[in-house]
């Protein structure tokens, strides 16, 4: 049995610039961190003693014969991807709700990946769990999602994540930042869940489709990662951060009108009349949780303020998608299922007829 944990994350600055149709022409970069909530996967090989071969437990469940009867996208592919024929069972849960602009789910499909890999005994690179889960969310699945979520999931940490045009070559970043200036960004920040949910490919359809008529909001929006990585690598007053996170928003409503809506812009004023600087929807928009940066001394007027909503306290992690657990004892990948079906019909014909001796 195997147990991966992969952290949920935290976008400030370059949402956009990371699709594929953008930076393999104009380059990306975002500022990113990740979070300590977490997205738990246990996997196990399946013990040919049940109807399915296959059992799926998330927000539903699924027991199935076969990879193809598996509703649920992500796991249906890396299952396939894998090459995986054995019999499987597979457990989901969640730090966060899904559809909230954490990048829950490409935390989904790296620790996915992380587990199995795991399971068929390999250990992988923190470069191949991003570069094959951006393969499977883009590639085979075709959804319309960036390229940042998959890379921060997998190596965890505060970092600037660069997309280099012409070829598509990731780096990752981190920022070597002294622990009491992270602690200082970390106590400004306060996240809040609107309860509005949303599909984020949804949203990213009504501008990626376009995204090169968007060229000089995504460019601005490029320029936002190194002006705050500047702002956090100096002695500027760490609320420069808050106020550059407000004009990145500004920018990013731009993109389509499904970025915001009336209910998202009133929660944002209203947290701006209560002492925040600035804040952010934290995905591709539309709902999900509100990131606010707002200094220390404002925060419980900020909390009376969004009582309706729930607030969510965080600290940064810097782990990335992690094994917890291996049982090496429960592997019954080496059972064969017809063998045992046969021993298990024989064991219940030599049984004594109902109302026997």
């Amino acid at each position: 049995m195997i147990i991966s944990r992969t952290p949920f994350r935290i976008s400030f600055f370059g949402g956009g610039t990371d699709y594929p149709d953008w930076f393999e022409k104009y380059g990306g970069q975002v500022l990113a961190t990740t979070i300590d909530k977490y997205c738990y996967l246990t996997c196990r090989y399946l013990p040919p003693f049940f109807e399915h071969r296959i059992r799926l437990v998330y927000s539903k469940i699924e027991n199935c014969q076969s990879i193809e009867e598996i509703a649920h996208p992500s796991v249906r592919e890396v299952l396939r991807f894998l090459g995986i024929n054995q019999g499987v069972e597979i457990h989901h849960d969640g730090d966060l709700p899904a559809r909230s602009g954490m990048g829950s789910s490409s935390a989904f499909t790296v620790g996915l990946l992380h587990a199995l890999y795991a399971l068929k005994g390999q250990m992988v690179s923190k470069q191949r769990l991003a570069s094959e889960s951006i393969h499977i969310e883009q590639k085979l699945l075709a959804e319309t999602v960036g390229s940042q979520d998959q890379v921060s999931a997998a190596y965890g940490g505060l970092n600037q994540i660069v997309f280099e045009p012409d070829g598509g070559n990731i780096s990752v970043k981190p920022l070597t930042l002294s622990t009491r200036r992270i602690d200082e960004l970390n106590s400004h920040l306060m996240l809040f869940y609107t309860g509005i949910k949303r599909t984020a490919a949804k949203v990213a359809e009504t501008y990626v489709s376009d995204i090169r008529s968007k060229k000089q909001q995504l460019l601005t929006l490029k320029s936002f990662v190194d002006e705050s990585v500047s702002i956090l690598a100096s002695r500027r007053n760490i609320r420069d951060f808050g106020k550059l996170l407000d004009e990145a928003w500004q920018v990013k409503r731009t993109l389509s009108g499904s970025v915001s809506n009336s209910d998202v812009d009133g929660l944002y004023d209203r947290a701006l009349a209560a002492g925040a600087l600035g804040g952010k929807l934290t995905g591709a928009g539309g709902g999900g949780f509100l990131l606010l940066f707002v200094p220390p001394g404002k925060q419980k007027k900020v909390k009376e303020a969004f009582k309706d909503l729930i607030c969510v306290p965080f600290k940064f992690e810097f782990a990335g998608s992690q094994v917890i657990f291996f049982d090496p004892r429960e592997d019954y990948s080496a059972l064969d299922r017809e063998r045992v079906n046969r021993k298990l019909k024989r064991f219940y014909e030599l049984l004594p007829a109902k109302g026997g001796a």
